[in-house]
């Protein structure tokens, strides 16, 4: 049996797209978003604008249970990741097994806003505004309606295909 350092399965990278290829030279942030239901989604395309009230732009799968389950809720929490969440944004992300469903390990604290991880400090509670394709996703908006802010933890960030962590 071979261990594979890299994806086995991953798109050569000059098999993608040059709109592809350019993304994946950017750092994007890794969160978790879940909502009533429960359901979630890892998700790096992401935007927070500062205003009154403040938003979050971001591009979500159409066809996942996520969107499904925030389509009928109206309603989400955005949950930064750090390093020590890999297989938790893996899990999200659906590269990881999830016997049981996505929220059947770990410790979560529920909320009106969905379930968010019982360690997570900072997280931000959303009300959906609007959506429309972009692309091959949906672009999301949405009114944040609660803010908490604790620690400053390390990020988890995702570049070239792979986590990476920030200091």
């Amino acid at each position: 049996m071979t261990i594979h350092s890299t994806d086995p399965f991953a798109v050569p990278d000059e098999d993608k797209s040059p709109v592809r290829r350019f993304r994946g030279r950017l750092a994007a942030p890794v969160t978790l978003w879940t909502t009533p239901g429960p359901a979630g989604l890892t998700v790096s395309s992401i935007l927070v604008a500062d205003g009154d009230p403040g938003r979050v732009l971001g591009l979500i799968d159409e066809e996942s249970d996520f969107w499904d389950a925030v389509a009928e809720s109206r309603r989400f929490a955005v949950t930064p990741l750090t390093p020590a969440d890999r297989q938790l944004a893996d899990r999200f992300a659906g590269l990881m097994p999830a016997p049981g469903g996505l929220f059947a390990t770990g410790e979560w604290q529920q909320t009106a806003y969905g379930p968010i991880p019982a360690h997570a400090g900072t997280w931000l509670g959303c009300r959906l505004d609007s959506d429309r394709p972009c692309g091959w996703a949906l672009l999301t908006e949405s009114i944040i309606e609660s803010v908490q802010v604790g620690g400053a933890a390390a990020p988890l960030a995702h570049f070239r295909g792979r986590y990476a962590e920030l200091h």
